[in-house]
């Protein structure tokens, strides 16, 4: 049983030796208990699942929402609102801005997808040196759905889906802090691979699963353990987070009809580390909830829906722009300066879609040239990207690796930028972090204000919005998380 502070939760586990870091997992995951959880930690996460809410609702509108409601329908699993007299009468899980209600198992599936859809999700920063900061995890897609279909569906409270969610977070950031560079280096996209274990551990917290049962449902978890980096700037990356989600209910669901799966699967020789890092950091894992990653380091919540890597550079040219007045019309080239790795990930240097935009420096600074430094969900479609107006100025846009941002680590994402007016004058600056990362960071009002723009997008009119963005503010005090969700269906 843990102890009422934070630190000593994760204390007992220290005992085991190195080489069971699967069960000291396990372990910590059932005794930790809703009073270990630090007041900062609690109000950080509010910030991240009300953040993830609104892009649920809004990533039902992205071109993968109404296909993964096409795929659930032909299932014929969904009930919808139409079909019953109350909204209390309809079976399973919801499909979050819409009418839709399915197994638990697709509502994390659903959920995930859409929070993933349009990038605009929050972010695991890495502090090392030896691995790329801000391209670790995608934390919350692929453990607030689990944690949430789950909660619905048993009509449990606040407190346990938030527990549930933060024990999820952790174990699936740690994992994948521990996991050698190599991982992600090669190919592999995180959120997918690691994202697993957040799913599973929430998905088994809920179900009140003893230490070998959560030991099993992570090693079936980890069986299921997929991603790959190729598909950025395609649908399948959003597919990835939300299978990640998908994965851990599952798994929970089969351990508890009586599945087995090996109990050692982190750290055993042909387990997770090994076959897919060829290694992994154990001391890292002997630091569950000691800091919590939310409050140490820190994630980033994004204030832009594009890959994390491009907000630096979109940070700094929003306030060069103001600061400057620049016009659309005085720009004669912008050169944006960054490391190997940013090169290596922001890979669309002539994108034709919403999606390839996303992962496109190029794009990021044409369109905040061209709105005098905005940057919304609806600038990310097709039809902007194909704008004469817009590709014209993408291609005054040279995207460049430089000297001086390698050399600042990989621990930053050193972005340097000129633009060079059509008068001969050059503007100049350089920033290593966005608004929104914890060097920056936004407050719960700030997230709000993203909601209401998010629930906008999807139709929810403004005043259950208004209902959403104080429910989460008083989240551990709500008795039945349905009242919530009832709030974000359509």
């Amino acid at each position: 049983m843990a102890s009422s502070s934070a630190s000593s939760a994760a204390a007992p586990a220290a005992a085991h030796a190195p080489d069971e870091v699967t069960r000291r997992v396990a372990e910590w995951v059932v005794g930790t208990r809703w009073q270990d959880l630090p007041p900062e930690l609690i109000e950080v996460g509010k910030k991240s699942l009300l953040d993830s809410l609104g892009l649920a609702v809004a990533g039902q509108h992205a071109g993968s929402g109404p296909i993964v409601l096409r795929y659930l329908a032909s299932l014929g699993l969904t009930q919808t609102r139409a079909k019953a007299s109350t909204k209390t009468s309809i079976p399973g899980a919801s499909v979050l801005g819409t009418g839709a209600r399915v197994p638990p198992r697709f509502a994390a599936f659903a959920n995930g997808v859409a929070i993933h859809a349009d990038d605009f999700d929050d972010t695991q920063l890495a502090v090392n040196q030896t691995r790329v900061y801000g391209l670790l995890t995608h934390p919350s897609v692929t453990t607030m759905p689990p944690a949430l279909a789950m909660a619905q569906s048993g009509k449990r409270s606040g407190r346990d889906f938030m527990l549930a969610y933060h024990l999820g977070v952790e174990v699936e950031t740690k994992i994948a802090e521990a996991i050698a560079p190599r991982h992600y280096e090669d190919g592999f996209h995180s959120t997918g691979t690691c994202g697993v274990f957040g799913s599973a551990v929430a998905s088994a917290r809920l179900r009140g699963f003893g230490p070998e049962q959560v030991q099993q449902t992570l090693g079936l978890a980890a069986a299921q353990s997929g991603g790959l980096r190729e598909n950025f700037g395609t649908m399948t990356k959003p597919f990835q987070a939300g299978h990640a989600a998908e994965a851990g209910v599952i798994s929970a669901d089969l351990i508890a009809l009586g599945w087995t799966a090996a109990p050692n699967i982190l750290e055993a020789k042909r387990g997770f580390f090994e076959a897919e890092g060829g290694g992994f950091d154990p001391a890292v894992m002997t630091r569950l909830g000691q800091p919590w990653t939310f409050v140490t380091p820190g994630v980033s919540i994004k204030p832009f829906p594009s890959g994390s890597l491009s907000h630096p550079g979109m940070t700094l040219l929003q306030s060069l722009i103001a600061a400057n007045s620049i016009k659309p019309g005085e720009v004669a080239q912008v050169r944006v300066g960054a490391s190997k790795q940013m090169l290596n990930t922001m890979i669309h240097h002539d994108p034709k879609s919403g999606l390839e935009a996303k992962f496109s420096i190029e794009f990021c600074m044409a369109i905040l040239l061209i709105n005098g430094g905005h940057a919304s969900l609806g600038d990310f479609q097709d039809n902007v990207v194909r704008r004469p107006d817009v590709q014209a100025m993408i291609k005054r846009v040279d995207f460049y690796d430089n000297a001086a941002a390698d050399a600042a680590g990989l621990d930053k994402m050193r972005t340097i930028i000129d633009i060079r007016l059509t008068d001969g004058r050059t503007i100049s600056g350089q920033a290593d972090y966005g608004k929104g990362s914890p060097q920056d960071p936004v407050t719960y009002q700030d997230v709000a204000d993203k909601f209401h723009g998010c629930a906008a997008y999807a139709g929810i009119d403004a005043a259950r919005a208004r209902q959403v963005v104080e429910m989460v503010r008083h989240l551990e005090d709500l008795p039945d998380i349905t009242r919530l969700t009832a709030l974000l269906e359509k």
